[in-house]
């Protein structure tokens, strides 16, 4: 299901399994730069539109129910959380969801400027998973901050959610459409790692792809 399962081996597999399989704990939300811990271990973040099952994903991930709050409600996640591995020093950031306009105006500048100061100053930032609805594709919101990811030249790959909701004729056109918005940009990753939280696909090389980057 993954567009990367031939890329890794076995052992890369289990290696990426036993990464999460030990305990991701919530340590806090930071509404503030300032609020972010001390720089000490590599951090990934997670990005996308509010709706793309960022909390769902990230649940899905660490195999924690409950670890990223899930809501009906698009823009809840307003604060950059953190989540910290108990065993290997790696930080999951989830970032505020882009795109609701129908949240308060000074609450999107807000989160705005959160958002792009976290992306464009965190020197552990080791990477950026961008999702995208694989119901959809990229929209102007997900080219405005992989536009951003570029100009700051922080590493990027996109992961496509959903993948179980459209057809598969829906679901190809969403990816093309996804290789096209990546094609020529600088700091994208060319890679796009498909998956389904409700299914568990393309998690497995998610947790490879991220174990490879601690190793690295």
């Amino acid at each position: 299901m993954s567009e990367t399962q031939s890329k890794f081996s076995a052992d890369q597999i289990e290696a990426g399994r036993l990464l999460f399989a030990r305990p991701f704990v919530f340590t806090k939300g930071c509404v503030r730069i300032a609020d972010l811990p001390p720089a000490d271990r590599m951090e990934i973040a997670f990005a996308g539109r509010s709706n793309v099952g960022k909390s769902s994903l990230i649940n899905a991930l660490t195999g924690t129910t409950g670890l990223a709050r899930t809501s009906n409600t698009p823009g809840r996640t307003q604060e950059l959380n953190i989540f910290e591995s108990q065993s290997e020093a790696l930080r999951i950031v989830d970032m505020p969801g882009y795109g609701y306009a129908r949240a308060p105006e000074d609450k999107v500048k807000q989160w705005t400027r959160l958002i792009h100061q976290y992306l464009t100053g965190r020197p552990n930032l080791r990477r950026v998973y961008v999702l995208i609805d694989g119901r959809h594709g990229p929209n102007a919101n997900d080219a405005t901050v992989m536009n951003e990811l570029d100009k700051a030249a922080v590493s990027y790959q996109i992961v496509v959610t959903k993948a179980d909701k459209p057809s598969r004729t829906e679901l190809e056109a969403a990816l093309a459409k996804t290789r096209a918005a990546i094609a020529k940009r600088p700091a994208a990753h060319p890679e796009i790692i498909l998956t389904s939280s409700e299914e568990k696909t393309g998690l497995e090389q998610l947790r490879a792809e991220i174990r490879q980057l601690l190793e690295h």
